[in-house]
């Protein structure tokens, strides 16, 4: 997968995302996937499979999506993140993607070198790695991460 084009989703109703061409990231930002009132709550994933294909349309090259592991924390935030890989493994397999789950504490010991790493602490690495850059949201910072980690796991980069 050199050169691979890979998109990396921090899961929720407040969505980060960022896209690595292969060497480094090339666009990121967050996706508000809540419905709005009086929606469905199906429609966050509908809203999502949009941004999916609008992000592959953008990069053809896309070869695969990665996803942070969702953890049970109980309730709603559990909920979303779970549907949210749900329809990820199900957007990819239509659109002949890979996709990759990325387990959280790996994405934070390698932001941070500890694998609890706080979400200010998070910010503050994505800061230093990304100088200039200003996030819209920890969210945001995080899909970095996990764009990073994913292409460092499958194509070796830094």
């Amino acid at each position: 997968m050199s050169g691979a084009v890979l998109l990396g989703l921090d899961p929720g109703s407040v969505c980060g995302w960022a896209v690595h061409d292969g060497e480094r990231i090339v666009a990121s930002g967050v996706w508000n996937l809540a419905p709005r009132r009086g929606d469905s709550p199906g429609v966050r994933y509908l809203k999502l499979r949009g941004r999916l294909t609008d992000v592959r349309d953008r990069f053809p090259r896309l070869e695969l999506v990665a996803v942070e592991q969702a953890h049970h924390r109980g309730g709603a935030a559990t909920e979303y993140a779970l549907g949210i890989l749900t329809h990820v493994q199900s957007w990819c397999a239509e659109v002949g993607l890979d996709h990759l789950v990325v387990h959280g504490g790996a994405v934070k010991r390698q932001a941070t070198g500890h694998g609890n790493a706080d979400k200010g602490s998070m910010v503050a690495a994505a800061l230093e790695r990304w100088p200039g850059w200003k996030p819209e949201t920890h969210d945001e910072a995080d899909a970095r991460w996990i764009a990073e980690a994913a292409a460092h796991e499958l194509v070796g980069v830094a």
